[in-house]
């Protein structure tokens, strides 16, 4: 499936920012189900479910939630074709502070098996699989690669605009062309930090207004805070890139070629080349979690990508 965006797109940002902003999914409402996870925090879980045995997980990506049109065209698209659907929000992304010090970052894969665990609880589903947009993508395939134990019942996953490299990525993001994108997330992740220093004492939130970039809050908040040295440390134990070799189950990796988050190491297609379940696509565009399509449904072409590489038997 080769994808070649609108022609009112003509840019990369334009691929990103349009589907972002403007893009309204309609669906119908997702039921909401709170779980505790086993450091006594809570994940809010959103579904759909028409008693299927196959089940679809998605994950969304930074400062995202299961509202986003992107994960909400994701459902739609997998909920007509018979799956049940789980969407779920990171701690700290539903609306809801989590009660915990911790919040939630790339390399948080504990929070995912916890997901996939209730699932499986549920003694419904033959069938799992695992799709995951930016930072969900990371997760997901991190979370595929590690030496965890892990079901037999996750058959496949699809990860779309992976910073597989997250310090590199960081870089990219960073540079002036891209200040638009780094300086959103940042006053987002800022003003997360300062609701939880309300409550939680051991978080200190002096000095972040001096924080400027993402790499320099990761230094200050997510390296620390999460039992990392620093951002480098950090993004070294979180990258999927060190934990994609160990992937068994069949997974697809799709990241555009002109994704203005992404730097050159997260288009390791020679690396995973003779990799047995790794198949690595890189069209020329598609933005970041982008890939639109203008038509009638609203179905865009990482909708229908993920569809067919799940259900192709």
């Amino acid at each position: 499936m080769n994808y070649s965006p609108p022609l009112l797109l003509f840019n990369p940002h334009l691929e990103t920012i349009y589907p972002a902003l403007v893009r309204k999914v309609t669906l119908q409402p997702y039921t909401r189900e709170r779980v505790t996870t086993p450091d006594e925090d809570f994940l809010d879980l959103d579904w759909l479910q028409q008693g299927s045995s196959k089940l679809v997980i998605i994950s969304h990506g930074l400062e995202g939630n299961t509202q986003r049109a992107y994960i909400k065209g994701m459902a739609r698209i997998f909920f007509a074709n018979d799956f049940d659907v789980l969407t779920w929000n990171y701690r700290g992304c539903s609306g809801e502070m989590n009660r915990q010090l911790r919040f939630y970052h790339s390399g948080a894969t504990d929070d995912l098996h916890t997901v996939v665990e209730h699932a499986l609880s549920q003694q419904m589903y033959r069938e799992i699989y695992l799709v995951g947009f930016s930072l969900g993508g990371n997760l997901t395939l991190k979370y595929l690669g590690e030496n965890r134990t892990r079901t037999s019942l996750i058959k496949k996953a699809v990860a779309f605009s992976v910073p597989v490299d997250l310090h590199n990525s960081c870089i990219q993001i960073s540079k002036p062309g891209n200040w638009v994108y780094s300086n959103r997330f940042l006053k987002s992740l800022k003003k997360k930090v300062l609701e939880k220093a309300q409550f939680i004492k051991e978080l200190d939130a002096r000095g972040i207004d001096r924080v400027k970039t993402l790499m320099e809050f990761d230094d200050h908040f997510t390296g620390p805070v999460h039992g990392f040295k620093n951002a480098i440390d950090y993004y070294q134990q979180s990258s999927a890139l060190r934990y994609m070799p160990g992937i068994s189950v069949p997974t697809l990796l799709v990241n555009a070629m002109n994704d203005p988050f992404l730097s050159p190491e997260c288009f390791p297609g020679e690396q995973f080349r003779q990799h047995n379940f790794i198949q690595i696509e890189t069209p020329k565009h598609g933005g970041h979690v982008g890939f639109a399509r203008f038509n009638s449904n609203n179905i865009y072409w990482s909708e229908e990508r993920a569809l067919r590489f799940i259900s192709n038997k």
